[in-house]
């Protein structure tokens, strides 16, 4: 357990940590969180909408730490899984050779926000003490062992947390998602200008053909969101969701709850054709960046999927001046519309000494597969040499 000048309180909800202590401890302006997906009101939106549960696998442990005052001083958003779907770093393969050698893979712990590829802090200090963060992991790895789990998983950490974690003898994974950067453009056409001339003719064919025939896209937050909208939006996310994963992952009431909860964070993005919505796609504007989330859409159109999902949003950034759009996990084809390359890191601790000795060479390997990787995807991106810049 942590030192003797913390006390560490495992917490079965996110609602039975007060909203004000929880955004105390997370990066933020004015008790208003950098990162939306830190922001207590996204967990409690999946939680009292049963998408994140424990009958959904998705059981809370958010650690928090207390100093000798009893003042909250660290949290690490945990939860404790039966499986491992929703998290897009994937340990299958682990999972099935340690049942495989008569062990059980399942429970484990998994820090991470869920349903959610976006990189966030774990470690939430606000004082930056590693004393306190090296109590929350270690607190981590004293809970494993109390609720017989085999692992704790930390995904999508900011890169310093990936060095903290690996000093402490975790196991660092990395993987390649991408995003697009701002370098200060006054619109989308300068941003063009960046690119190679075919690439700029082929995103401009792209646009004029998924906006044909009187289709048009409305940037909505705030209060201009209403149920009507999440209805429309909530069908669309429900189709493509049954035919990508079988059963989606969030609900009605998540979206409902995110509407009443933190409105202003969210920019629904929808296509109509004339009055009747067609498309749409959910984002969510943190302090300097877009985060693109979830995308449905009832009609195939050419090239709808791109423009709601990828132009649409570096149209918004350029115009509220934010310097990056993360785009999700996975797709080479983001590299074409000017998304580049960029590392994620994971950190992982395993209590079976045979499975983390396996999976610290599979990471030994896989490390510098993924760093080629990245150097040849850097060789196609669409810009012209010299223009690019993070």
């Amino acid at each position: 357990m942590p030192p003797s000048a913390f006390t560490a309180t495992i917490h079965p909800t996110t609602a039975s940590i007060a909203p004000d202590v929880w955004n105390s401890l997370v990066p933020g302006t004015n008790g208003v969180p950098d990162n939306p997906f830190i922001d207590q009101a996204f967990f409690r939106a999946l939680e009292e909408s049963g998408c994140a549960s424990a009958r959904t696998g998705w059981q809370p442990q958010h650690i928090v730490i207390a100093g000798a005052d009893g003042k909250a001083v660290g949290l690490l958003p945990l939860f404790l899984k039966s499986h491992s779907m929703g998290e897009y770093v994937f340990d299958h393969g682990w999972a099935n050779a340690l049942e495989r050698a008569g062990g059980s893979y399942y429970p484990k712990l998994q820090g991470s926000v869920p349903f959610t590829p976006a990189t966030a802090p774990k470690l939430l200090v606000p004082s930056g003490d590693l004393g306190i963060k090296a109590a929350l992991l270690q607190t981590a790895q004293d809970l494993a062992a109390q609720r017989h789990a085999s692992s704790v998983h930390l995904t999508f950490l900011p890169e310093k947390e990936a060095q903290l974690t690996s000093a402490q003898g975790w196991l660092p994974r990395v993987d390649t998602q991408f995003h697009w950067h701002n370098q200060g453009f006054s619109d989308f056409a300068q941003f063009l200008e960046t690119l190679s001339s075919r690439k700029r003719k082929v995103i401009r064919r792209e646009r004029r053909d998924a906006l044909a025939d009187g289709i048009s896209v409305k940037w909505l937050s705030g209060a201009e969101l209403t149920e009507a909208h999440w209805d429309a939006f909530f069908d669309f996310y429900e189709d493509t969701g049954a035919r990508k994963w079988g059963r989606p992952y969030l609900n009605r009431l998540f979206f409902s709850l995110l509407g009443q909860y933190m409105a202003d964070r969210v920019v629904l993005m929808l296509a109509y054709d004339g009055e009747t919505p067609i498309a749409g796609a959910i984002n969510f504007r943190g302090h300097d960046r877009l985060f693109g989330r979830n995308w449905g859409a009832t009609r195939d159109v050419p090239f709808l999927h791109f423009e709601v999902c990828y132009y649409q949003a570096i149209d918004y950034a350029i115009a509220h001046g934010l310097a990056v759009v993360e785009a999700g996990a996975q797709g080479d084809h983001k590299l074409a519309r000017g998304y580049t390359p960029v590392t994620t890191h994971s950190a992982h601790w395993i209590a079976h000494s045979g499975l983390r000795q396996a999976v610290a060479g599979f990471l030994d390997d896989e490390r510098p597969a993924v760093a080629r990787e990245q150097e040849i995807l850097e060789h196609y991106t669409p810009y012209r040499r010299g223009d690019r810049t993070e």
